[in-house]
C-alpha cells in the first residue's frame, strides 16, 4: 500500500512540478493526435454527408465497409503501414518510418472510418428531416451537404470526440510505425507501457493522469460550447 501512495505522491509532484518530459510528450501526443482528427474529420465528414443525401449502386456496401472498419485492429494498421514505409516498401524512400508523420498516418487510418460512419447516421437523419425543403429550394449537391454539416454541428463535435479519445489512446500502430523514439516519437500511451515495464510506476502514474485529463477536459469543454450555443438561442 506504501508503494502505491508513494507512486501516486511521485506521480503529482512530477505534474506539479510540470517535468520538462512530461510537456514534451503531452505536447507531442496533443500534435499527432489533433492533427490526424482534423485530417480524418476533413475526411469522414464529408463522405457521410455525402453518403446520406446521394443514392448509387455501390452506396450500401461503402456503408457496410466503413461500419466494418470501425473495428480495425491497430496492429493490422501498424502492420501493413510499416511494410509500405520501411525500406523495402513502395514507400521507403519517403523516410516516413519512426516519424510523427507516420504516427499521424496511423491514426487517421484507425479513426477516419469511426468518424465517417458516426457521421453518416447524424447526417442520415437530418436528410430525412430537411431534404423535402432543400429539395424544394433546389439546393445543389454541395450546397445540401454545407447545410447538414453546419446544422449538425454540434453532433459532429461529439463525433470528433469520439474520434480525439480513440486516437489518443493508441498505443498498438504507434510504436509500430513511431518506434517509441525518446525526444522523437514518444507519445503518452507509448510512454506508459514503456515505464510501467521499467517499473517506473511514478512516472507511468503521472503520464496516465495527464492522459486522463486532456480526454475528461476536452469532453468538459465541448459540452460546455455546445450548451452555450443552445443557450444563446433563446
Amino acid at each position: 500500500m506504501e508503494t502505491i501512495l508513494d507512486a501516486f505522491w511521485q506521480a503529482g509532484r512530477l505534474i506539479v512540478a510540470a517535468d520538462p518530459a512530461l510537456i514534451a510528450i503531452t505536447l507531442l501526443s496533443l500534435r499527432v493526435t489533433l492533427t490526424a482528427v482534423v485530417i480524418a474529420a476533413l475526411i469522414g465528414m464529408p463522405l457521410g454527408a455525402f453518403l446520406a443525401v446521394k443514392r448509387f449502386r455501390w452506396r450500401r456496401s461503402i456503408i457496410a465497409v466503413l461500419n466494418g472498419l470501425m473495428g480495425l485492429p491497430p496492429v493490422v494498421v501498424g502492420l501493413f503501414l510499416y511494410l509500405m514505409l520501411s525500406r523495402m516498401g513502395p514507400l521507403g524512400a519517403l523516410g516516413l518510418l519512426f516519424s510523427p508523420s507516420a504516427m499521424i498516418i496511423a491514426q487517421v487510418i484507425i479513426i477516419t472510418p469511426i468518424i465517417a460512419s458516426l457521421s453518416y447516421q447524424a447526417f442520415r437523419e437530418l436528410w430525412a428531416e430537411y431534404r423535402d425543403l432543400l429539395l424544394s429550394l433546389r439546393a445543389t449537391r454541395s450546397q445540401q451537404i454545407a447545410t447538414l454539416i453546419w446544422d449538425g454541428r454540434r453532433a459532429l463535435l461529439t463525433i470528433g470526440l469520439t474520434g480525439f479519445g480513440r486516437a489518443i489512446g493508441e498505443v498498438g500502430a504507434i510504436i509500430i510505425v513511431g518506434g517509441n523514439i525518446e525526444g522523437v516519437t514518444r507519445v503518452l500511451t507509448t510512454a506508459i507501457t514503456l515505464e510501467t515495464a521499467r517499473g517506473d510506476f511514478a512516472l507511468a502514474l503521472a503520464l496516465g493522469i495527464i492522459l486522463l485529463m486532456l480526454a475528461i477536459g476536452l469532453s468538459l469543454a465541448l459540452h460546455t460550447l455546445a450548451r452555450t450555443e443552445r443557450e444563446g438561442r433563446w
